[in-house]
Order: structure tokens, then sequence, then C-alpha cells
């Protein structure tokens, strides 16, 4: 199956990213010690390519409506209809995200708007997975991967790319999403200190996307569960529980869902987004500080005791002796708090250029990606179809036609994600699929009647969003009038 302008030739262009293969020499020389935890639970060969279309919707755009790919006069049509269809899918985003938005507003820890509904505990449960649902398809429309939770402790286990130590408690968590597009390679530069500390690159794995949502249990709750689980008192499980929440900053509470958008984070530093992140000491700095601790210490005892056996006849010696010793314990103390302090600067300064969005933010830029997403494959996919006769079963053959193309146009090598395209289409009329599986395509203008149409009619036929869940606060409420002189 092909169409006039699916030509299938070498790539003309570089791509556009790099997978976790295409480090070249640097790759194939990497250790496999250097391996993420990613890496080694989810391998490339089980992954396989993603849907991610890496090219923008512009480009494509200009690419599917040049004059030569389209009888004459009808690359113009073709424009117009896919600007329609642009359009139209936007919006389409744009009045789920509404139902969205409502839903998680309770939920929000951003909100700075007055409450006025109140919910029960069943409401809110109901809730709060309604918002984690919707979250999962706009994700997966987006052409994210999900980390499934199983796999979440396993990957959260080795060194950091940033030379850190990094531990993250799932247990305190109710929800945890963890989604990623773009699983490739950037190069980078560092020192180490069996080369002489010479700058050396390496290619470092990373996610160009990483989304994380996640929800803190009630305290309530993770009591009772540490109490079931590892047979504790109540007091325990309470001193427990407190324990393991240390570190997570106080302004995170229990009723909020979170949702945070990274870029280009290591694949073996996915701890390092969650709030709850503890810096531990490598082996490397234990071994220097115990060493650098240990001999300031013992050589200060030892200068100290001949000091210290003259207390009788010399107080002031012994004394200073004593506070002498004491200032070389607090030094090496200092040392340690000092170590870990830049740990956590380290980790703060670069979690900061890799943080794009917070929740509301990230609805909004996820909706409007999952949107161009579609938009993209449905472009794709009508240039094929309305030009040539299809059948249902020459699907496998279009969706290898378009991959191919995406390969000589652009350079890229996704999986394209036809069911879905074609499944839009014909659920908008675009495309018709008879009884013997024929699929007829209406011609670009049609097509953009229809759209025309569709337009006309969306606001009289929206419904009207009435939440299901809640009571509005009762009272004495006053009426909207307009103010008195």
């Amino acid at each position: 199956m092909s169409s006039t302008d699916v030509h299938i030739a070498p790539p003309a262009v570089s791509p556009l990213y790099s997978t976790a293969n295409d480090s070249g020499s640097t790759g194939a020389a990497a250790s496999k010690k250097a391996e993420s935890a990613f890496d080694a639970l989810m391998p490339e060969s089980a992954r396989g390519r993603e849907r991610f279309i890496p090219v923008t919707r512009f480009a494509l755009l200009d690419r599917l409506t040049s004059p030569t790919a389209w009888p004459a006069g009808r690359a113009k049509e073709a424009r117009r209809f896919f600007r329609y269809l642009d359009h139209w899918r936007r919006q389409l985003y744009t009045a789920e995200l509404h139902e969205l938005e409502e839903t998680y507003e309770p939920f929000s820890p951003d909100s700075d708007l007055l409450l006025t509904r109140a919910f029960t505990p069943e409401e809110q449960r109901v809730m709060q997975a309604r918002v984690i649902k919707g979250m999962t398809h706009i994700l997966t429309q987006a052409n994210y991967v999900r980390i499934d939770h199983k796999d979440v402790a396993q990957i959260l286990t080795q060194d950091s790319a940033y030379g850190l130590d990094l531990h993250v408690d799932l247990d305190v968590f109710e929800e945890v999403l963890l989604f990623y597009r773009g699983a490739s390679t950037k190069r980078d530069q560092r020192r180490r200190w069996h080369k002489f500390y010479l700058r050396e690159q390496f290619d470092v794995p990373i996610f160009q996307r990483l989304f994380l949502l996640f929800k803190l249990k009630p305290v309530e709750k993770q009591v009772r569960e540490l109490m079931e689980t590892k047979k504790l008192s109540r007091k325990e499980a309470e001193k427990a529980a407190r324990r393991t929440r240390e570190s997570i900053p106080s302004e995170v509470k229990d009723s909020c869902i979170y949702m945070k958008l990274f870029k280009n984070i290591p694949r073996s530093d996915i701890e390092m987004v969650f709030p709850n992140t503890r810096v531990r000491f490598r082996f490397y700095d234990k071994l220097r500080l115990g060493a650098t601790a240990g001999g300031g210490l013992t050589l200060g005892t030892v200068s100290a005791a001949g000091k210290v056996a003259l207390l009788a006849t010399n107080p002031i010696a012994a004394a200073g002796a004593l506070v002498g010793l004491g200032g070389i314990a607090f030094r090496q103390a200092m040392n340690f708090m000092n170590q870990k302090q830049r740990y956590m600067v380290v980790m703060a300064q670069n979690l900061y250029f890799h943080a794009m969005a917070d929740n509301r933010g990230v609805m909004l830029k996820l909706a409007a990606r999952a949107a161009e997403e579609d938009i993209k494959e449905e472009m794709l996919l009508y240039a094929v179809l309305t030009k040539e006769v299809a059948n249902r079963r020459d699907i496998p053959q279009i969706d290898a036609a378009i991959e191919q193309y995406l390969a000589a146009s652009f350079g890229v090598s996704v999986d394209f994600d036809i069911t879905d395209a074609l499944e839009r289409l014909i659920a908008d009329g675009i495309v018709t699929e008879l009884p013997d599986g024929t699929l007829k395509t209406l011609p670009p203008t049609e097509a953009a009647l229809l759209i025309d149409k569709k337009w006309d009619l969306f606001l009289d036929e929206l419904s009207e969003l009435v939440s299901a869940e809640g009571m509005e606060f009762s009272g004495d409420e006053p009426t909207l009038s307009a103010p008195t002189a």
C-alpha cells in the first residue's frame, strides 16, 4: 500500500533525537555498570519503538500539503482541511479538560479560589479516581509510556548521574503515576580520579519528558498499615510514620494531588523528582570522611591525653586540651553535615533546570500535547486514505508505509498508532467503514465542510456540567444585584 506522497528512500536528514542504542562507539564502549536501573529492568528490546512523533505539526502540514503531493489545486484544499481539523481536535480536548479541571480543583495545592462545596470521603475517593483516570487518558493520547507501579521500586536503586546516592520511601504515597516520553541520551562531561581528573565526554541516558503524579497517604491510613504489616503497637507505628515523613516539606498535604512535569531527567535520577528524596553518603564519601574524622580525632585524643593527665597540677592546660578535642570533633561533624548540604544543593540546582510545569499547568501542557499528537497521526493517515481505495485489511501495509515515510522524510523511527487515528477519523465521519471493510474517505473540501458543520453544532449540543459530588454550603446568601448609589 502506498500513496503519491509516500516515497520510500534513505533518510535525508539526521535523526532529531537519539535512542539508547544510537550512541555509537561511545555507547558500545560504555560499561554495563553504567546501565541505569530502568534500562536493566526495561531494556530497549523489550520497550520497542515509541509512538511519539518528534516532528512539529507545522512541519508535517507543510510536507503533506506540498503541491507535488496532490492533484492540481487540491493541495490548498487539503491544507485548509488540516487546519480545520487542528482547531477541532483542540476544541474537543479543551472541553474534556474543563471537566477534569472541575474535578481536580478540590485537590489542587495551588488554588486561590474560595471552596464553596463540601465532599464526603466516598465522594473524594470517586473524584480522586476520576483525576487519575483522566490524566492517564491524556498521557496515553500524548504518547507517553507508563512505568508500571510494581517496577518503580526496582528502578529507584542506582546511583545518580550527578554522583549522588538517593533514596525514596514509596510507602508514604497513596497514589503514584510515572510516565515518560523519549528514552534517549545526551552528551555530558565529567572528571574522574582514576583518569587523573581529565575532562571526558560520556552519554547520559535520559527521559526527554518525565511526568509524576503523587498523593500522600493520610497519616491515619499509614499508621494502620504499619500496625498490620509490621505488627507494631499504635505508638510505635505513629513514631515510624513520623520518621518516614521527616524529609517531606510541611507544605505537602495529604489532601492534595500533585503533578510534576520534567525535561531531560537522567534515567538513574528518577528519585530526585519525589518530595521525600533523601541524600545518602556514597561508600567513597563514608570512607573519605571516616578516615579524615578518625585520623583527626585519634591525633587530637593522643595530643590531649598528656595534657589531661596534668588536670591536678595544671587545670587550665587540661581544660584547653579538652576544648581543643571538642573542637576537632565538632569540625569533623560539620564536615559530614556540609558534605550532605553540598549534595542537596547539587540536587536542587539540577532539578531547577529540569522542571517544566506543576499541577494545573501540567494538565494544560499535556492536553495540548495530546491534541497535537492526535492531529499529526490523523493528518498522516488521511493523506494516504484520501488518495487511494483502502480496506481494513490493508491497515498493516498503510502503517508500514507511514512509518517509512517518517523515516525517509525526517529520519525518525516511530511506532505509528494507526488504529487510534483511524477510530477518531471514523468517529468524526471523515472516514466511513463499509460492511466489506472498505474505508471510504471524504475529499478535502467535503471534509472541511463537515468540520465546519460540527463547529456550528458544538455549542448547541454542549452538555451542562453539573457536578454529581458535593454539596453547596448552605446559609443566607445575598442576591446579586447592581450596586446602589
